[in-house]
């Protein structure tokens, strides 16, 4: 069943679609020449497509931006934002004002240079790194259809559109995100695509000779080229696609630039004001005799018409689902509800009580799939998955039911061998709402995905990224599979939280964090290899606190070992070591800094140091990728030492 067509409006004969589109070009061309800075050919181009989108097709209403069964609008090409920032001010979003496009690209305003989900109301996703727009937007029509699959056309029935452009489509990860939505044929899913062949550098056959309507078919979409200046086309276009078994393209040939007399159709109009003689000469060419943020009564009135029309649909849709039965209702509104509910918790307690009393000397990649096994009944909407190593991973819990083209009721996707398109999918998953997605591949492979990664941080969204063989415990694989660095450029992202359990109940805690944390993304880094117990059962959450003592000498301490993870057990045997030199020893598991960090000052840091030395030494034996640093704390009665191993 279709999303229903929204109401038409009578378009008043004073106001044509060229003064709608030219309102949304003149917008941006007098925001990015106050600001002297950014990008008006995109939204020149483009402003014929997204009148036509936003008028006629769209389902949104700007009194409440976050209505469930709205239409998903992405602008991949983020820096094409004034696009975006002019359509939001024109249909009616309270937060977007003339005074905001004024202040464009400043700091503090709600129109920065490319749009920041949280920041902006109207604006669904994170978007600037070319690619990741288009490739969220396959999480969100993922999704959308899973919601569809669960509760039906009454709650979620609704269309994800995007707008690309060259360089989107030029990035390696288009290609893994178009695989993927084709083979699930997403057939909510409509990219509009800026096909202006201009790229910063000058024309698109510089560096690009794809057929790209013939690639998009190839991966299983429908796909067609238009004139993206001729609304009837357009319209024509998206109403096929409206109506298409699968996702489409619409290749929508533009002038970048359009209007400008002396910049149209060149590399001039990209990334540069148009200055103000070309401004002026702009004007003339498109009969736009207004001052500069000037929109006429009627013009605005008739893009104010647009933004309302979604009004009586959300309307609708409330007494809609008013109506249905509470066995159906409540579900839907348990999944859109971001907190855990009592069962999850009274899943993860005992999980973690079975760990402390058991102890099991197992890999922690085993004892997160223990984990998932008891919390996915529980958990109906964690949405897992993992980048073609699911039996390496570990990531499918025995109840969880595969998602396939034909069957999208499912909760665990095989996202293939596409780590990049997994994790900016997931991004699309988590912003669409309805459920929490985790998905898993290698430590080493994390680099595949840093991107998405570091979006979901900017945009402060929950994913879970299971991550394992975090080590050079992984063994005869070699140092191609032995991430060295990747924890530490981890943990260099702000917003992100790391987690690098060292046992079983550590790892039932990390997952307990991670899915506690609704403002971050977290990474779950696990071994392969088998770590012994140090945990009992019956205590708190202390990898929430980040750091904390294992094992503490009596009569004081001479040194403490700092580890992490596989690491942990570890630091515990050289302690005993220790011990027999008369060396009092004290060993903390540290399995997530960024937590640590968050710490009230009342809490104790491990050894705070005073000096730290840069003695780090490479081990010349199959750990010689460890790396140890020693840290000398202020004096005492006698000097403390603590070794920190990562």
């Amino acid at each position: 069943m279709n999303a229903p067509a929204l109401s038409r409006i009578e378009s008043r004969p004073d106001v044509s679609h060229a003064e709608m589109a030219n309102a949304i070009r003149f917008l941006a061309i007098d925001a990015v020449e106050k600001a002297k800075s950014g990008h008006p050919g995109m939204p020149m181009g483009m402003a014929d497509v997204a009148t036509v989108l936003f008028s006629r097709f769209l389902k949104f209403d700007p009194i409440e931006p976050a209505w469930p069964d709205r239409d998903r609008f992405v602008l991949s090409a983020g820096h094409g934002s004034m696009l975006l920032y002019a359509l939001l001010h024109l249909t009616g979003y309270a937060g977007v004002t003339s005074d905001e496009l004024r202040a464009f690209r400043q700091w503090g305003s709600k129109t920065p240079g490319h749009p920041e989900y949280g920041h902006t109301p109207g604006v669904e996703t994170t978007t600037g790194p070319l690619g990741q727009g288009i490739a969220t937007a396959v999480g969100m029509a993922l999704a959308e259809r899973l919601m569809n699959a669960r509760f039906g056309d009454d709650f979620v029935d609704h269309y994800t559109y995007v707008i690309a452009g060259d360089g989107c489509l030029m990035e390696g990860l288009s290609h893994e995100a178009i695989s993927l939505a084709g083979h699930l044929r997403l057939n909510r899913l409509i990219v509009l695509f800026d096909d202006n062949e201009i790229s910063i550098d000058g024309a698109t056959s510089l560096s690009c000779s794809d057929d790209q309507v013939a690639r998009f078919k190839a991966s299983g979409w429908s796909a067609c080229r238009i004139d993206g200046h001729d609304p009837e086309a357009i319209a024509a276009a998206i109403e096929r696609a409206r109506n298409s078994d699968r996702p489409s393209l619409i290749a929508c040939r533009t002038v970048i630039g359009f209007g400008a007399p002396n910049r149209q159709g060149s590399e001039k109009a990209h990334g540069a004001p148009l200055g103000a003689d070309e401004a002026a000469k702009t004007r003339d060419a498109l009969n736009w005799p207004h001052e500069p943020f000037e929109i006429p009564e009627a013009i605005l009135a008739e893009w104010r018409k647009a933004g309302a029309r979604g009004h009586a649909a959300r309307r609708g849709w409330i007494e809609r689902t008013r109506q249905v039965n509470s066995v159906t209702r409540s579900p839907f509104h348990d999944a859109l509800n971001r907190n855990l509910p009592c069962s999850y918790m009274e899943a993860m307690l005992r999980i973690r009580d079975r760990f402390g009393t058991e102890r099991p000397n197992i890999a922690t990649r085993q004892a997160s799939q223990l984990v998932i096994d008891e919390i996915a009944e529980a958990l109906p909407n964690l949405l897992g998955g993992s980048a073609d190593l699911t039996h390496s991973n570990l990531t499918r819990a025995r109840t969880h039911q595969l998602v396939r083209p034909d069957v999208l009721a499912g909760s665990y996707i095989h996202y293939g061998v596409r780590e990049h398109a997994m994790a900016a999918a997931m991004n699309g998953i988590a912003l669409h709402g309805g459920f929490i997605p985790y998905g898993g591949t290698f430590l080493t492979f994390a680099d595949y995905s840093r991107p998405a990664i570091r979006l979901a941080a900017l945009m402060r969204i929950r994913v879970v990224h299971v991550m394992t063989h975090d080590s050079i415990g992984l063994g005869e694989d070699g140092p191609t599979h032995q991430p060295v660095e990747h924890l530490a450029s981890l943990r260099a992202i702000p917003n992100l939280l790391v987690f690098r359990p060292g046992d079983a109940v550590e790892t039932a805690e990390a997952w307990d964090c991670a899915l506690r944390a609704q403002a971050n993304p977290s990474v779950l880094c696990l071994s392969r290899q088998a770590l012994p117990a140090f945990r009992k059962g019956g205590s708190p959450n202390l990898v929430a606190r980040g750091a904390y003592v294992v094992v503490e000498p009596e009569g004081g301490r001479d040194v403490a070992l700092i580890a992490t993870g596989s690491e942990v057990s570890i630091a515990m045997q050289a302690a005993k070591a220790l011990a027999k030199d008369n060396v009092r020893a004290a060993v903390v598991s540290a399995p997530c800094f960024e937590l640590f960090r968050q710490q009230s000052p009342e809490y104790p840091a491990p050894e705070p140091p005073a000096i730290v030395y840069a003695a780090s030494q490479h081990l010349h034996s199959k750990e010689k990728y460890a790396e140890m640093h020693l840290v000398i704390s202020p004096p005492s009665d006698s000097t403390t030492t603590s070794i920190f191993t990562t």
